[in-house]
């Protein structure tokens, strides 16, 4: 009798089917890149049913977007102080892109491509606001800050700035996979960064 797609039964699947999934990913990713990544290859190469598959994603959207909504930004700690803005929100964006590079530079180089819709959304807004718990929503928050506390121009205007640092932060990325990983993210990120806000002190 055929699986139905949907809840697989507790004995039919691994219990870490989730994590296979997702590891599947990232190597079919390093391999072929995101924009050829379909459901079913997914499932086929970790030797899982589609309805596994849907039993933890909605769709290779929601897949990919797991990594790059692993974790919340709302509460995550920041060490340096708002007063070096350029280096507080570099320290932001870098918790993403470390995370990133953790997975290897293929990864990286084949993630970051205008096909993938996942990155795409997450990066991007709706309705003129940055969704709740992402870089680019607290990225926002803290130029609200610095402005407040007179780091910033009163008239800077936060939302503008957020979209214009993920812009510069996906331009680093960019450069980095064509520069074959030789690139220094972090210091490049820095320089753009704190040459950018300096108008806005």
């Amino acid at each position: 009798m055929a699986n139905k797609r949907g809840r697989p039964s507790k004995t039919s699947e691994p219990t870490d089917a989730k994590q296979k999934l997702i590891d599947t990913t990232v190597e079919l990713i390093k391999k072929y890149g995101a924009d050829t990544l379909t459901v079913r290859s997914v499932c086929e190469e970790a030797g899982l049913s589609i309805g596994t598959f849907y039993h933890h994603f909605q769709n290779k959207d929601d897949l990919l977007m797991y990594f790059v909504r692993e974790a919340s930004f709302d509460s995550f700690a920041l060490e340096t102080p708002l007063e070096d803005v350029a280096g507080r929100i570099c320290e932001l964006y870098m918790h993403l892109t470390d995370r990133y590079l953790t997975l290897g530079e293929e990864f990286m180089k084949s993630f970051y491509t205008t096909g993938n819709k996942a990155l795409s959304a997450y990066m991007g807004q709706g309705n003129g606001c940055f969704a709740d718990g992402t870089v680019m929503a607290r990225c926002e928050r803290e130029l609200i800050d610095a402005r407040e506390q007179g780091f910033l121009k009163k008239d800077a205007d936060p939302h503008l700035l957020s979209m214009d640092i993920c812009t510069i932060v996906k331009g680093c990325v960019f450069e980095w996979a064509l520069d074959d990983g030789r690139l220094d993210i972090a210091e490049s990120l820095h320089r753009i960064v704190k040459a950018y806000l300096e108008t806005y002190k």
